[in-house]
């Protein structure tokens, strides 16, 4: 089965960069992200209205490439993350992550018995690439291999974090920082001592238990300033917002040209 790089690099303390996608999903695209530097691509399943299918394409299209799919599911029911894992995802993402026992449950959801409860299909399905071979070597290596990243955005998920960060087979602590701000009652204000104080509190938690901090920047300045604060899993923008960004540049320039 393809490894996972960024696991080991990851727990090692190392970093890992790249982007996050809602929308574009032409063969091409992870091509594109691969050539422009990224080292993965986390899609949203959550929020887009994507469904399974094109996943699964957008998966087989990463492959070759030396470039890690994870996918956001909407929740952390069981037949989300399993299947999400079975069409090729490296890792998932899940919402509103409050407490350990929740953490818990989405680990087992992703680990072969005896460490959890996903089911087996092998030599038939994406995630070992249709390929045969010993079970008990697909067992340990997708073990291995899969990610979790628990996305912590309420107040609530704060208030656990430390216990949150401490369950074994949590890979990455993720700051869900527009969500946060809304349920601390102080909507989009990332300069609210309130707010910086959690994301401290999020990293410290990371940081005594060896996990990784991530966070999803939406420009240079917030990539800049959230590395200084000890984040090491970033993604750089969200495709839509890149694209209307550079798009929106190029166009005020042109009309710029024709002011009187």
């Amino acid at each position: 089965m393809r490894p996972n790089p960024l696991k080991p690099r990851l727990a090692a303390g190392g970093c890992a960069f790249g982007t996050m996608t809602f929308e574009f999903f032409t063969p091409g695209y992870p091509a594109i992200c691969r050539e422009a530097g990224a080292e993965f691509i986390l899609y949203d399943m959550e929020h887009s209205g994507t469904g399974f299918e094109t996943m699964k394409t957008q998966f087989a299209c990463c492959r070759g490439l030396d470039l890690i799919p994870f996918l956001r599911v909407p929740s952390g029911d069981y037949h989300f993350i399993a299947r999400a894992l079975d069409i090729g995802a490296m890792g998932i993402m899940v919402p509103m992550v409050e407490t350990p026992e929740q953490a818990k449950a989405i680990v087992d959801c992703t680990r072969y018995p005896p460490a959890g409860r996903r089911g087996a299909a092998f030599n038939v399905a994406a995630h070992d690439d249709y390929s045969g071979g010993a079970e008990t070597d697909k067992i340990a290596s997708a073990n291995a291999r899969t990610m979790v990243i628990a996305l912590v955005e309420t107040a609530k998920g704060i208030e656990n974090v430390d216990a949150i960060a401490a369950v074994d087979g949590v890979d990455v602590v993720w700051l869900g920082h527009y969500d946060l701000t809304n349920f601390m009652g102080i909507p989009g204000e990332f300069e609210n001592p309130r707010f910086h104080a959690a994301v401290d509190r999020l990293v410290q938690a990371c940081s005594r238990h060896g996990k990784t901090p991530g966070f999803l920047a939406g420009n240079a300045k917030s990539a800049s300033d959230f590395r200084s604060k000890g984040f090491r899993m970033i993604a750089y923008g969200v495709d839509t917002l890149l694209m209307q960004t550079a798009l929106a540049d190029g166009i005020g320039l042109l009309r710029s040209t024709t002011a009187p």
